[in-house]
């Protein structure tokens, strides 16, 4: 029996979780599934240019844990693009720590959707 995959943290999900290419319709293609732990190290590594030592710290996994997840997601992605299947995100062991673009836990844009047991962080020395 093999060990349970351990969560992995994530800074929020993706705006969109598929994507295809033009012209088709995404019930006609076949699908590929990224899950979301592989899309967060294709996000901290190519996007955020991160070393794998650091990325993997902000996940919470070994470095060579990160590399194995990484390298199913350019799999993946490379697949999709070469073969014209749709890229779906979804799923994963994981644990969503914010919502991407907030910078945290949470801005004014975004005060409406927080729970109220989710406390607002505020930096020191900031005024609004």
């Amino acid at each position: 029996m093999p060990r349970p995959r351990c969560c992995r943290r994530v800074q929020g999900e993706p705006v969109d979780t598929m994507f295809k290419p033009a012209g088709l319709r995404g019930q006609e293609l076949e699908k590929v599934i990224m899950t979301l732990d592989e899309f967060e190290a294709l996000r901290l590594s190519d996007l955020e240019g991160l070393y794998q030592e650091g990325a993997a710290a902000r996940m919470g996994v070994s470095r060579a844990t990160f590399g194995r997840i990484l390298e199913a997601a350019h799999k993946k992605v490379a697949l999709a693009l070469i073969e014209g299947k749709a890229l779906v995100i979804e799923g994963g062991p994981v644990r969503v720590i914010g919502r991407r673009g907030e910078g945290g836990a949470g801005g004014p844009h975004r005060a409406k959707n927080r729970s109220k047991h989710q406390p607002r962080r505020v930096k020191k020395g900031v005024s609004k």
